[in-house]
């Protein structure tokens, strides 16, 4: 098989098959927790580093007025391309996750699956919320979806998944090299097996995501005076299960509300 040395969001088509296989639990659950912790209708939405739109696309089909951002130009051409198809509104655009406006203030914000975590310091991670809080509506909900640091080292470090759409199979393996706590980075190693009818190949790149535990986290919330954790949940997305947060918790989605 041949090997390409390249970077995984360079290739929308592949990432948007493994990755937006989740949207509709997701989508569910935010438009659960508009209908239980927002003061106001829901109506507007935004999602900074939006990557592919699956969740933009999903939720500019149900009617809501959303754009997005994020830095790689091709998963923005990707998603707008999309949208276009639906005759919906080419809606996103490129724009850093720490330095962004939006034309009208929004009624909430989301950024769900460790994308926050691209992040590199805490000046940039503090920016992002500065950004958050500046474009929602006052009562307007924010969600951030990642996974902290365990105080017990997590038994499982590596995750393995494949998506199917027509012709076109990937498979994902996603493994942690190894995590600098003191500087606060864990360092990821990804590859894509794709296969079409014709060919079969491999992408391999490799990340560094920021690390948070508990008290980091809270540290980093705290900084923005004006978002208030509401409620926590994992990635179970179930509106009827919050979770209490310890030492232990990894997967964890905030849901913060604008004061």
């Amino acid at each position: 098989m041949d090997t390409i040395a390249g970077h995984l969001y360079d290739y929308p088509k592949y990432y948007d098959l493994i990755f937006g296989s989740d949207w509709a639990a997701e989508c569910h659950f935010l438009r659960s927790c508009f209908e239980k912790y927002s003061k106001r209708p829901v109506k507007r939405l935004f999602e900074p580093a939006c990557g592919t739109g699956r969740l933009v696309v999903q939720f500019a089909k149900s009617g809501y007025e959303i754009a997005g951002n994020d830095l790689n130009e091709k998963a923005i051409a990707y998603c707008n391309a999309r949208l276009k198809r639906a005759g919906l509104p080419e809606s996103t655009f490129v724009g850093d996750m720490a330095d962004f406006t939006v034309k009208k203030k929004v009624d909430a914000v989301f950024n769900m699956i460790n994308t926050f975590r691209h992040l590199p310091t805490e000046k940039t991670a503090e920016a992002h919320f500065r950004c958050v809080a500046d474009s929602l509506n006052k009562g307007g909900l924010f969600f951030l979806g990642l996974h902290l640091t365990p105080k017990t080292p997590p038994k499982c470090t590596s995750e393995s998944w494949s998506a199917t759409r027509g012709n076109l199979s990937v498979v994902s393996n996603l493994w942690s090299i190894g995590t600098d706590l003191k500087k606060r980075e864990e360092r990821i190693g990804v590859t894509y097996d794709v296969y079409t009818p014709t060919k079969q190949f491999r992408i391999t790149d490799e990340t560094v995501f920021r690390t948070y535990n508990v008290e980091q986290m809270f540290s980093l919330i705290a900084s923005e005076p004006r978002l208030r954790v509401v409620e926590m949940y994992d990635f179970r997305y179930d509106i009827n299960w919050p979770i209490d947060l310890t030492h232990d918790t990894e997967d964890i989605v905030y849901v913060m509300q604008r004061v």
